[in-house]
């Protein structure tokens, strides 16, 4: 009986057991099925709408009257609180004070700025640079000296440098006697304004008198609640605001305090706590204290403004601008018009769930005309491609047919019909083609199709130039202008600039933190914080404070959802009048262009880089074109020194092909040197073959005036920086007298009419004719002068001179020392190759028979000897250029040409 009982209540067990195993595999099985259903339901429901965040408010009235708060005095002083005082030491009385200060008059300076940094890598000199840069201010920056010479201050009795920015203002009170000395010369006689900052570290003490200063820093500090000073005088784009309540960043600031009434604050700032006040002494914890001060040069004669921090914060951006300007004489200084155009492609062409719904464009439309209260002649500019038109949800097709009832509120640009990169295309009918339907559509909807300005997907074909784009731009729609980012390269954004090609001009387009995949205020990459950080001075604010005009791209889904483009532009033109002086206006594209090429009429010409040096060039490149077919060196002259021949030579080796000829110019092309320039790279590469080995084989091409134009090297170096240079130079006198016999051979009546001597002798009274043959003879032979230009641009290395007399009696030899510099293989052998020709007087190409195969013609004229009196001219002309050729090869470390050697002795 127990047996039995024991075996029932084991087979009890063992059922209850498998029924738990059951319910734990069921309940298992329920939750995976109701994971997978809340994942489905989750995907495929529409999410909740959060409302879309509110702009900026405004500010409240701010300017001088509002700028400080109630109670508190023009001078930042608390005066009606109790208990509370002015922080020392700073002296109220400005206007008596204005009235003994000099006006800044740097006029007998240079326009450029002397910066001292710590080293080439500090981050507040890096930031002190790109404001100059970005304000296209001419800078040198320079290691501040501990010890050690300063760099020469003046030339020709005029200042090298308007203004010294002292990135540590200590390295400047603590310079050795006699450079201070120097420097406060130099700042007092030329009316030169000087910049520091101080920022404290772990190193600092909490509170010392500035070395020959009357004015003491306090250091480590936590400040909260900053304000400006209306009465500063430096104040230009900076507009005083109200309170701006919050701490400051960081707990690292240095305040001033002064007796002396040659300081007047500039921001002023209360401690977070009045421990921190601990080593002032008295100074109560609720006094304004002076992180930024202007010395109005009433101690010493030398005008200052301090910074009690870098440039992290975004206010000394904003101040420092305005110092320069003020130190400067507003010689170093922008206007205060800003034009902005806020460009919205994509129009029709978002994917569902994106797109402008009818309360879109309705808001749409209420932002505009609340922007164009604040900025006269606002209006969003719409990209559209048609072919994507009513391809949303039912609702997204009501706002685009609310967009096209509203298309005159608006103004329009194309972008492609179907929105395909124009690069891709190769045939420029195709790609008209695929324009006109687009007009086609515009034309269809009633949307203008005139205001001469168009954007290309993806920036795709204007920059690097897709000469294609061009031609079908200007035959469809009459294109004047476009925009690109991409020019030369997209960052650093403040290296943007325009140019101008095939009549269509090219303006600078900015980014502005929104992108199609930016939609959602809380899912902003970073955090919205980060959003707000660029428009309340970080770096879409500055964007508008240092650049004159301003184009922004924006997409339609920007515009849809969270409506962060409203948002972004409604913000950002409040804050910019909250705290700047700024004049916000909006022009149409033309008028924009045109604007932008008066401010940089420098901008007009480009300056063609190599796209296979930037992924995001080649990648917007047409795969058909490759950087294979760019040289890989050049013979740059000068005219008349034997280039001609050399490139004959240089044709006979195997792995080195030149240039196809030019029908104007025969062997050379002359692209980087003239007009030639403006048709763009790919009418350059049309020049040279499809190399069979890229890594083999060694184009180049000739042309003689590269050697003597002032902007070829430049344009040389952007295109081809990893090139090698050979350039010949002969005796400059004989290139001289040969350039004059060939202008008489050319039929030149400047030549024909005069003698070579009445030529180099003529004066400023002669005829241009004259005095153009004049420059021709004379300029090129400045040889050191041509060579350092280039030499700018290009390491020695990569420059080989050739000894011009050595190359006519013996090539071989020259010949042998060039396919070693230029690295080429197999070793030609030119003593073989080349064979002397009596008749022609000089080295031919050997052919078969013992025949030679000469140059033309014009090679090898025949002349008259040079005379006497024009030589002994000239050999004096040449002296000091010869003497500066000389000390130029000998600090590279090269041979001195035959015929430099002669010269020089045989005019000592």
């Amino acid at each position: 009986m127990v047996g039995a009982g024991s075996g029932v209540w084991k087979l009890l067990r063992c059922s209850r057991q498998l029924e738990l195993h059951r319910l734990i595999m069921a309940l298992i099985f329920f939750c995976l099925l109701s994971m997978a259903f809340l994942s489905y339901y989750v995907s495929n429901t529409p999410k909740i709408k959060e409302a879309p965040p509110l702009p900026l408010s405004d500010c409240g009235g701010g300017g001088a009257a509002a700028a400080m708060s109630p109670g508190t005095n023009a001078a930042g002083t608390d005066g009606g609180a109790p208990g509370v005082q002015r922080a020392p030491l700073f002296l109220p009385s400005l206007q008596g004070r204005l009235r003994q200060v000099k006006a800044v008059d740097n006029s007998r300076t240079q326009p450029v700025v002397l910066v001292f940094v710590e080293s080439i890598y500090s981050q507040l000199g890096q930031e002190i640079v790109a404001i100059l840069e970005s304000s296209r201010f001419r800078y040198r920056t320079e290691i501040a000296p501990g010890k050690g010479d300063m760099p020469t201050l003046t030339e020709h009795n005029r200042g090298r440098y308007t203004l010294i920015i002292y990135e540590n203002v200590l390295k400047y009170v603590n310079l050795d006697t006699w450079n201070r000395d120097l420097l406060d010369k130099y700042c007092i006689e030329y009316g030169v304004g000087v910049i520091g900052f101080f920022k404290a570290n772990e190193n600092s003490l909490l509170s010392a008198q500035l070395k020959g200063f009357p004015l003491y820093l306090h250091s480590h500090l936590g400040l909260r609640d900053y304000r400006i000073n209306p009465n500063a005088p430096l104040l230009y784009i900076t507009r005083p605001n109200q309170v701006e309540q919050g701490s400051l960043p960081g707990d690292d600031w240095t305040i001033f305090q002064s007796n002396h009434s040659t300081y007047e604050p500039v921001v002023l700032a209360s401690t977070k706590s009045s421990e921190a006040l601990a080593h002032i002494g008295s100074s109560p914890h609720r006094a304004l204290h002076a992180t930024v001060i202007q010395d109005l040069g009433l101690h010493d004669g030398i005008q200052r403004v301090l910074f009690g921090n870098n440039l992290n914060f975004w206010l000394h951006k904003l101040l420092f601008v305005d110092a320069i300007a003020y130190l400067t004489g507003k010689r170093l200084c922008l206007s205060l018009d800003r034009h902005i155009l806020v460009d919205v492609d994509d129009i029709f062409v978002g994917k569902e769930g994106t797109r402008m719904k009818v309360s879109d464009v309705e808001a749409l439309l209420t932002t505009q005309n609340k922007l164009r209260s604040l900025v006269p002649n606002f209006t969003f500019n719409l990209g559209f491609s048609g072919k994507f038109y009513y391809t949303g949800t039912d609702e997204e097709d009501r706002g685009d047919d609310m967009l096209l009832r509203h298309r005159l509120d608006f103004w329009w640009f194309p972008h492609m019909w179907s929105h395909m990169q124009p690069h891709l295309f190769h045939n420029v009918s195709v790609l008209a083609e695929q324009m006109r339907l687009n007009k086609v559509f515009a034309q269809e909807h009633g949307i203008p199709t005139d205001m001469g300005y168009a954007v290309s997907p993806h920036h795709s074909g204007v920059y690097p130039v897709h000469s294609q784009l061009y031609e079908a731009w200007k035959s469809v729609w009459g294109i004047k202008v476009t925009s690109t980012e991409e020019y030369p390269h997209l960052r650093p954004a403040r290296y943007r600039r325009g140019f101008i090609h095939n009549g269509i001009q090219v303006l600078p387009r900015q980014t502005c933190g929104l992108f199609t995949h930016t939609i959602f205020y809380n899912e902003y990459p970073g955090g919205s914080k980060e959003l707000d950080k660029s428009i309340r001075g970080g770096e879409l604010f500055l964007t508008v404070l240092l650049n004159p005009i301003s184009i922004f791209m924006t997409h339609l889904s920007n515009y849809g959802n969270d409506r962060l483009g409203l948002y972004t532009f409604e913000s950002l033109v409040k804050f910019v009048q909250c705290w700047t002086n700024l004049r916000l206006q909006t022009l149409p594209p033309i008028q924009l262009a045109e604007k932008y090429f008066q401010i940089f009429p420098e901008e007009r010409d480009p300056l063609w880089q190599n796209p296979c040096h930037d992924k995001r060039h080649k990648d917007i490149w047409s795969k058909e074109k490759t950087c294979d077919r760019l040289p890989k060196f050049l013979v740059i002259g000068p005219q008349k020194t034997g280039t001609t021949a050399l490139h004959s030579f240089l044709s006979l080796h195997p792995a080195i092909t030149s240039s196809f000829p030019s029908p104007t110019t025969f062997e050379e092309i002359q692209f980087f040197s003239g007009a030639n320039y403006d048709h763009g790279i790919d009418w350059y590469m049309d020049f040279f073959p499809f190399p069979s080995n890229a890594s083999t084989d060694f184009m180049f091409e000739k042309s003689a005036n590269y050697f003597d134009t002032e902007v070829t090297p430049k344009r040389a170096a952007a295109l081809l920086p990893r090139a090698k240079i050979l350039t010949v130079l002969i005796n400059p006198s004989d290139r001289a007298y040969s350039w004059y016999q060939h202008q008489r051979a050319h039929q030149d009546p400047a030549a024909l009419n005069n003698t070579f001597h009445a030529v180099v002798t003529a004066g400023a009274a002669s005829s241009r004719g004259l005095q153009l043959l004049q420059k021709r003879c004379l300029q090129p032979g400045a040889y050191a002068t041509h060579l350092q230009r280039w030499l700018q641009h290009y390491q020695p290395s990569q420059l080989h001179i050739i000894d011009g007399a050595l190359l006519r009696s013996n090539p071989a030899l020259i010949m042998g020392g060039v396919q070693k510099f230029l690295g080429v293989t197999p070793v030609l052998n030119y003593t073989q190759a080349l064979m002397y020709d009596d008749s022609k007087g000089f080295w031919c190409q050997r052919i078969e028979g013992g025949r030679t195969k000469c140059l033309g013609k014009s090679k090898g004229r025949k002349y008259p000897e040079m005379s006497e009196e024009s030589r002994a001219f000239l050999a004096d002309y040449y002296r000091e250029h010869n003497m500066e050729l000389l000390r130029l090869l000998n600090r590279l470390g090269l041979p001195l040409p035959s015929w430099l050697r002669q010269e020089l002795q045989s005019t000592s």
